[in-house]
């Protein structure tokens, strides 16, 4: 396995600081069908490269990429048991690390979701550190990622853009350094996944009563 943030030598390697829509934008500069693995997109992010990596899990939510939603998920659910452990930076195995999204699709992404960060970005900032440096608010954080990551690999019809606004919330905490928002995040996405394990329990019965007639 190797740390996502280890290569200095990506786009992002001054990153620290900057804000999400110009991180997003300095991905897009150069060929836009340049692959940009997910091990050197995130160099100098440090800890907000969990934000950036759950904003590139996200991309399947927003745009039609055949094949990868549940790959999506899952590398979500990563992320979270990495913040449930309480890793400071994250770590991706090799094999994830050496593919990534094309320039062209970070383009697309960031223009599809413009109207949505432009208004969370100008509310956020660094603010209520504790909701993002404290043991116990990482693991919220990180097991809730989980629920939303497992919700998120469910064929549930019509939640792959629900799913995915929620986890735009916790990138942009993330990535912004923004506790409330993290509150924020957290009071939504612990909404999310009672009302879906409910509906889900609520399924799985009405299927084993018409099963066994």
């Amino acid at each position: 396995m190797k740390p996502a943030d280890s290569d200095a030598g990506g786009p992002a390697a001054s990153g620290d600081g900057v804000g999400t829509r110009a991180l997003l934008e300095s991905f897009t500069v150069g060929d836009p069908e340049e692959i940009l693995p997910l091990g050197t997109m995130f160099g100098g992010l440090g800890k907000r490269s969990f934000g950036m990596l759950v904003f590139i899990a996200i991309l399947p939510s927003f745009l039609p990429i055949p094949g990868i939603g549940g790959a999506s998920g899952l590398l979500v659910v990563l992320l979270g048991l990495q913040l449930m452990v309480g890793l400071r930076v994250p770590w991706l195995p090799g094999f994830v690390a050496r593919r990534g999204p094309a320039r062209r699709t970070i383009g697309r992404f960031r223009d599809r979701i413009a109207p949505w960060l432009e208004r969370l970005e100008r509310l956020s900032r660094p603010r209520a550190p504790a909701m993002l440096e404290r043991r116990l608010a990482n693991f919220v954080t990180g097991l809730l990622l989980v629920a939303l990551g497992c919700l998120l690999c469910l064929p549930i019809p019509f939640t792959n853009y629900l799913f995915g606004v929620l986890l735009l919330l916790f990138a942009l905490a993330l990535l912004e350094r923004d506790g409330y928002l993290m509150i924020v995040a957290w009071l939504a996405g612990t909404a999310a996944v009672v009302f879906f394990s409910l509906i889900s329990g609520q399924l799985a019965t009405m299927i084993a009563q018409w099963i066994h007639g």
